[in-house]
């Protein structure tokens, strides 16, 4: 038999549906897993596939045409580094390591010089798209030299989801850029996940019906916020669980769970001092969502309006869905715009020389973010007068404009029942914020150098110089 052209370490559900996509792209492929009984089970699975099991990873590296090309798909963070540091002594130069998990991006930037120390070379994939992505077509994020880029981009673009014909992959930039890239995407991700969140909570305590949402969001889904995370959510309202017939949306206790890239991105973005009230409310939502006893617990002590129902009153079910869909459109720009805006300041900061309408094309097709709107991020950023924030571009100027006043009335009802709607309401605190000609950051600064004499500047004075008041009224106590 021929050496393989691909390799891939770590046999869990994503690295074997990688496996299968790219054998199907005409490929063979070599396979190891730590756990050798799981590298057999897969391998007699599957035995008119183009699929190299070995035991070692010697064995497995020998079965590999040079210049090798070996995924990892592992656990982020230690398992990682092991594996690496296994592979460094059995690979030759030029050879490749694709680590295509969710590792940090500062990771990836160490793993690269640790690499290139040894004469190999590393890249950095995001990979989102899940289990089907991952079998069907993800949407592929790839760090690394460019010269690197070329020698995969033949495998990348074949195994890649297709959208009117494109690859959702392209070279992402030097170093970290793929893994950073695929951070902010499933931070982006989080905040899309929250808003859905956010509007079924609105629904289910005006009385609609798991039946009224299941055709509430395939209508949406069928417009302008067509997406995967719509589409999805409309099909979990219609599914029943076998064991007690109930819809099994009700029966999930309301504790979320996170693998740390949200978190990751918000730490980020308070590194670099980029906003993201979107993001950043939606992860922290997450949080307080796991600290369910103390929320049962403070439910008997703490008062407020009732968060479990309210009277529509003359409001329509149908004049509601129209408002939490503006208010769900306009926040997931929001979303979008911070997450482009941080991106945009790394890569700067970094000379990454990122492209954010070709990230957003890529963007459109194979992973979790999926949306109809990502053409029309790409055509804001693809022109020669790219808008400084996504919230600029005219197209989304003009959906801000005429969403506002839903989006103000979601946020307010939601208020006023005692509905928490901490994405909503922190994107519209956003939207308002950028917009503000002037912001109370004047007393702030008074405040500054009140206390620390931190100095200001003035608005009848030329920019740039500061100045400090001296003789700040005594406290009285």
């Amino acid at each position: 038999m021929s050496n393989s052209d691909f390799g891939l370490i770590g046999l869990a559900v994503m690295g074997q549906n990688l496996v299968l996509n790219v054998e199907s792209r005409g490929f063979q492929v070599s396979v190891y897993n730590r756990t050798t009984s799981v590298t057999e089970e897969f391998v007699a699975e599957h035995p008119d596939k183009k699929i190299v099991g070995t035991k070692t990873l010697e064995e497995f590296v020998q079965s590999l045409a040079t210049p090798r090309k070996v995924m990892i798909m592992v656990k982020a963070g230690g398992p990682v580094d092991a594996v690496i540091e296994s592979l460094i002594p059995l690979l030759d130069k030029d050879d490749i390591i694709i680590d295509g998990g969710n590792s940090l991006y500062t990771d990836t930037e160490r793993r690269d010089a640790w690499c290139k120390e040894h004469d190999l070379r590393f890249i950095g994939a995001g990979v989102s798209g899940g289990e089907e992505g991952a079998r069907k077509g993800p949407s592929i994020m790839p760090g690394g030299p460019p010269s690197t880029w070329e020698v995969m981009k033949p495998i990348f673009e074949s195994i890649a989801a297709k959208v009117d014909g494109v690859p959702c992959v392209t070279h992402i930039g030097p170093g970290g850029a793929g893994h950073f890239v695929k951070m902010v995407h499933n931070g982006i991700e989080y905040g899309d996940m929250q808003l859905i969140c956010e509007a079924y909570n609105i629904f289910k305590a005006a009385g609609f019906s798991n039946d009224e949402l299941a055709n509430i969001f395939a209508d949406w889904n069928a417009g302008d916020l067509e997406s995967f995370l719509i589409e999805i959510t409309a099909n979990i309202f219609k599914q029943k669980d076998p064991e007690t017939g109930k819809d099994i949306v009700d029966l999930i206790v309301d504790k979320a769970g996170q693998k740390g890239t949200g978190r990751w991105t918000v730490m980020g973005a308070v590194e670099q001092a980029v906003p993201l009230s979107t993001i950043a409310s939606s992860v922290e939502a997450r949080i307080l969502s796991s600290i369910r006893d103390q929320r049962l617990a403070a439910s008997k002590v703490l008062t407020g309006p009732s968060n479990t129902g309210f009277q529509l009153g003359d409001l329509s079910k149908e004049e509601l869905v129209t408002m939490v869909r503006d208010a769900l459109y306009a926040s997931k720009i929001v979303s979008y715009a911070q997450g482009l805006d941080l991106i945009s300041k790394v890569g700067k900061e970094k000379e990454w020389g990122l492209d954010l309408g070709a990230i957003a094309r890529i963007w459109r097709g194979g992973c979790i973010i999926r949306a109809k709107f990502l053409n029309r991020i790409t055509e804001a950023y693809e022109g020669d007068q790219q808008p400084t924030n996504l919230m600029l571009a005219p197209f989304f100027t003009g959906v801000l404009t005429d969403a506002q006043q839903n989006w103000r009335k979601v946020v307010a009802l939601a208020c006023l029942n005692g509905i928490p709607v901490p994405s909503f309401a922190g994107s519209l605190a956003y939207y308002d914020s950028y917009r503000a000609e002037r912001l109370p950051a004047n007393l702030l600064q008074a405040q500054r150098d009140f206390f620390g004499a931190h100095t200001y500047e003035r608005l009848d004075k030329p920019e740039g110089e500061f100045f400090h008041t001296s003789d700040w009224p005594e406290l009285i106590s």
